[in-house]
């Protein structure tokens, strides 16, 4: 299972990809962003859209964790976005801001993160209203991998549209061992 630390890595390396995703994105005009490319959630936008709503519901729901943490206090002042598909924002440059405050309460609630929490179960309803309760450790892997399978899509997508983000691997992220 995932390890503070882990939490802590993959908070770090959301907001990496995310900055290079906006700054890739921020090259096309609004109706290339806009442009239907048959994919999940329509465009580009849409796509960064759907990440932006999938942590929001998923911070939410951490937010309800029984310590409370204060990093995700921002977050609890949010309205849960309607459905996984809401286009929350049309303009990129309100989106990029409003990623850009999700990603450091995300870096600073996996910096508070401890053992205990990710052990607690976590009762929650799933969008259709299903309830659940996970341990909190499980929800926290599916968060970052969430993040991750989408912004490959968007980085697909982007990629289509003449841009390359680049170097998208974790291992980038990830520091060498000297003398091991």
């Amino acid at each position: 299972m995932i390890t503070p630390g882990h939490a802590v890595m993959m908070a770090a390396y959301n907001e990496w990809m995310n900055e290079k995703l906006y700054a890739a994105a921020g090259k096309l005009t609004a109706a290339e962003l806009a442009a239907d490319r048959k994919a999940f959630f329509g465009s580009i936008i849409g796509t960064l859209n759907h990440i932006v709503v999938g942590d929001t519901i998923w911070l939410k729901r951490f937010a309800a964790h029984p310590s409370r943490p204060a990093a995700l206090d921002p977050i609890r002042a949010l309205r849960a976005p309607a459905s996984l598909d809401a286009l929350l924002f049309t303009d990129l440059a309100a989106l990029r801001e409003h990623r850009s405050m999700l990603d450091g309460a995300i870096k600073a609630w996996a910096a508070v993160l401890t053992e205990a929490d990710l052990l607690h179960v976590l009762h929650y309803a799933n969008t259709k209203g299903i309830a659940a309760q996970k341990r909190l450790g499980g929800l926290v892997v599916h968060f970052f991998n969430h993040q991750t399978h989408h912004r490959g899509q968007a980085s697909t997508l982007l990629y289509q549209a003449g841009q390359d983000v680049g170097v998208t691997d974790l291992l980038a992220l990830i520091p060498n061992e000297p003398g091991v």
